[in-house]
């Protein structure tokens, strides 16, 4: 009797160390699996919380480059139009030194007003169902009219910008907002002029030629400072301003962004080509041929 009870309590306390050893191990394999399933999760989060955060400390240095440089942009002509009326208030100038006080303070006005303008039309861009005044637009027309504008407002000679319109391409013509388009490559010849650099005649061509599938292939090429790699697609975010140590040329850093935004509402594309710094730029743009 007693080896009956001791044998049954030996069976009892194996069976007792067999089941927990199992529970032990079981709960030791469920804290690995939770493991090896929750590390990978924090180190997840933990990653994508500091790419956001870097984001938002990029985003937040763009915002202030921007309010930097349209207070620049805004307040450099507003104090050269005041220094001028003080002048003509304050004493008494001769005819053609007036007339010369007349035109510079028409072009700060042009460009305190061409200023505002770009920072309507970014914000204009962000509303993508936003109706189009959509017409019949002859490219050649726009594209001859837009570098005869920049021509005069950095008062070039007419050869600074090269029109080049192939002869399959003199009857181009797109379905489009005439205002917005002439403002997208308005702004196209506006970079390659600024870029170009100090001391250098600008050396624009702007080029109309047939492209695939249907499409108007429009090229804007100067000779100025370049794009590196890298930059090609950065340069066309709201804000972003390609890095120049050697130089600071004005502007907000909207105007590729609005050329994207109406270049996309067009159903076209646009992308920047460059071989380095130093090495010029082209911007190509591609938009939908108007259907007869």
């Amino acid at each position: 009797m007693v080896f009956l009870v001791v044998g049954a309590c030996l069976v009892a306390l194996a069976v007792a160390f067999n089941i927990g050893w199992i529970l032990l191990s079981w709960r030791e394999e469920m804290l690995l699996a939770l493991g090896l399933l929750l590390f990978p999760l924090i180190v997840a989060g933990l990653v994508l919380n500091t790419i956001f955060l870097v984001r938002e400390v990029r985003r937040n240095e763009q915002h202030n480059a921007f309010i930097n440089a349209v207070t620049h942009e805004l307040k450099t002509p507003l104090a050269s139009i005041q220094l001028y009326l003080e002048t003509l208030q304050a004493r008494a100038v001769e005819e053609p030194q007036r007339q010369e006080f007349y035109r510079t303070m028409l072009a700060d006005t042009a460009r305190l007003l061409a200023s505002v303008e770009q920072i309507l039309r970014a914000g204009r861009a962000g509303h993508t169902q936003r109706a189009l005044a959509l017409e019949e637009i002859a490219l050649p027309a726009l594209a001859r009219e837009c570098a005869a504008l920049v021509t005069t407002r950095y008062d070039l000679p007419p050869e600074a910008i090269a029109c080049s319109i192939a002869p399959e391409a003199a009857r181009a013509a797109v379905k489009g907002d005439a205002d917005e388009l002439r403002a997208a490559v308005t702004n196209l010849l506006d970079n390659a002029v600024k870029y170009t650099g100090p001391g250098t005649p600008p050396q624009v061509k702007l080029e109309l030629e047939p492209g695939p599938l249907r499409t108007w292939t429009l090229r804007v090429s100067d000779r100025g400072r370049g794009i590196a790699r890298p930059q090609l697609k950065a340069i066309f975010r709201r804000f972003y301003r390609v890095p120049h140590p050697s130089a600071v040329v004005s502007g907000t850093g909207l105007g590729l962004f609005i050329v994207r935004s109406v270049v996309r509402r067009h159903g076209g594309r646009i992308h920047a080509e460059s071989a380095g710094l130093g090495q010029g730029s082209t911007f190509v743009v591609q938009l939908p041929a108007a259907t007869k």
